[in-house]
């Protein structure tokens, strides 16, 4: 987050709004990807912010090879979150408002490695069975319906 981190050193704590990519990587059986994160020990969809001088997509290969040690092969935009109601505190006491792009990975490569940082355990949850809320990044949580309503209509999630 070299970015992030210029830019912190100016505003402190202060709300950024933070330009990122979300993650739903799913396995043959349509369990989608989740990550047990270090930051909130809360699990989450593979996550990350943008970098200055590349694309989300690019962003997307990135942050799920350095949290999955997967390569993204196929993905395709399914959701933007942009509501402030997402807004995060970092446990470091750091702010956000998301702006991100929901990914549908279609097809990826590679075995399941957590980071040991980032990511502390990898699983695949079911649509229907994802953990307690209450153990899910609160501005993940809405993602399971996002994406049951997407794959039945087709149509882009703008929340």
């Amino acid at each position: 987050m070299g970015y992030v981190e210029e830019l912190r050193r100016f505003v402190g704590h202060r709300k950024l709004i933070m330009a990122g990519v979300r993650a739903v990587i799913h396995d043959d059986h349509g369990r989608v990807l989740l990550q047990m994160r270090g930051d909130f020990k809360l699990w989450g969809f593979p996550a990350g912010s943008v970098e200055l001088d590349e694309s989300v997509q690019d962003a997307l290969r990135r942050e799920v090879h350095e949290e999955t040690a997967l390569t993204v092969v196929k993905a395709r935009p399914f959701a933007i979150y942009s509501n402030p109601t997402y807004s995060t505190t970092y446990p470091n006491g750091d702010q956000i408002q998301p702006y991100s792009i929901g990914f549908i990975v279609d097809e990826w490569t590679g075995t399941l490695t957590p980071d040991g940082d980032e990511s502390l355990d990898l699983r695949f949850f079911s649509l229907d069975a994802p953990p307690p809320p209450e153990q899910i990044v609160r501005a993940h949580r809405m993602m399971f319906d996002h994406i049951r309503q997407y794959l039945e209509t087709g149509e882009m999630i703008v929340d």
